[in-house]
């Protein structure tokens, strides 16, 4: 699993010169951002893996700012929305208009027909519109007045929620949550960033738009080589393992995590681990996956996964921590 095989050096080679616009890319977006390095790479993840990501965070820590740069250097259509509770689900995916001179119906098609979409404060919602947010996410395709449409390619939604005001919210089931590939939570930047933060933006000019990197077609291009890239059996096993522990953590060595666990990870956690693997490997050029790779991503893709028992929350004991545990402890087969 160390060394790249004769066989696979040919996509090797391929990988390192499709994947340079990745470093252009971020390169690009920190003319606007400062920090956010680790959001920065979760949101190539994504792109690359075609896996939808849920961003949390308090108010200002450019969420918003950071999904409107990536759509600009990918060169890709873009579109906001803001949830509130008076929110309809044809707000979201559009409706039929009535034409009454020629009387007939047109279809007017909602914001979701966009490459990226950010859902903002997605909680605030009603249950009818993140329904409909996610039936898109899932299928791809969106029904108007009985006929359905494809969304476009690349898709990648991107939700935020605010961890702090609850009140008048409509939390996402756990159900709903597992559409998500990712879960990213943000946290305040360093005192050296916020000086960065205040240099660039308290001015009364906006900074330089992001210039534009990589084509969208370039985007299905690069998926179709992370399609391609090896996750050998023993670290097939290994990820496999990592959700096992979450679900039956006293079979894999972890008897102190069984009553802090309430449900574990679904297939869908294995299958994501897999392919957000294949994404890092991508972005480091390489034509195999190794351990680290799904270490580097475990904890944003199974925190959303895993719901911790009553009795882990009053001991304090978070889902990052008990994914933490599990990274520690769960042996990789040789």
């Amino acid at each position: 699993m160390g060394a790249a095989t004769a066989g696979n050096a040919e996509l090797e080679a391929e990988i390192q010169r499709a994947s340079a616009w990745t470093s252009e890319l971020t390169d690009a977006m920190q003319t606007v951002l400062v920090g956010q390095k680790d959001l920065t790479r979760s949101l190539l993840i994504g792109l690359l893996s075609s896996g939808h990501i849920l961003l949390e965070g308090v108010p200002g820590l450019a969420k918003s700012l950071a999904v409107a740069a990536l759509a600009r250097g990918v060169k890709a259509s873009f579109a906001r929305l803001q949830f509130t509770p008076d929110l309809l689900p044809s707000d979201l995916v559009g409706t039929e208009i009535y034409d009454a001179k020629q009387g007939t119906f047109t279809v007017r098609k909602g914001p979701i027909f966009a490459n990226f979409v950010l859902a903002d404060e997605i909680n605030r919602a009603p249950a009818k519109v993140q329904s409909a947010l996610l039936e898109g996410m899932q299928e791809r395709q969106v029904s108007i007045g009985g006929e359905t449409f494809d969304l476009p390619r690349p898709f990648l939604v991107l939700a935020t929620q605010n961890p702090l005001e609850q009140e008048g919210t409509y939390p996402l089931p756990e159900a709903q949550l597992d559409r998500f590939a990712l879960k990213v939570v943000l946290d305040y930047p360093t005192r050296d960033e916020e000086l960065q933060i205040l240099d660039m933006m308290a001015r009364t000019q906006a900074p330089e738009p992001v210039r534009e990197v990589i084509s969208v077609d370039a985007i299905m291009e690069a998926r179709k080589l992370v399609d391609r890239i090896t996750i050998a059996p023993p670290l097939a096993s290994y990820i496999v393992a990592i959700v096992e522990a979450t679900r039956a953590p006293k079979q894999h060595g972890l008897p102190e995590l069984e009553h802090l666990i309430q449900f574990g990870g679904s297939p869908r956690a294995t299958i994501w681990l897999a392919l957000c693997a294949r994404a890092s490997a991508f972005l480091a050029g390489r034509a195999y996956a190794r351990p680290e790779d799904v270490k580097a991503v475990a904890v944003e893709v199974l925190r959303h996964r895993i719901v911790p028992t009553y009795e882990a929350e009053a001991e304090g004991v978070t889902s990052d921590e008990i994914i933490r545990r599990v990274l520690e402890r769960v042996p990789l087969d040789r």
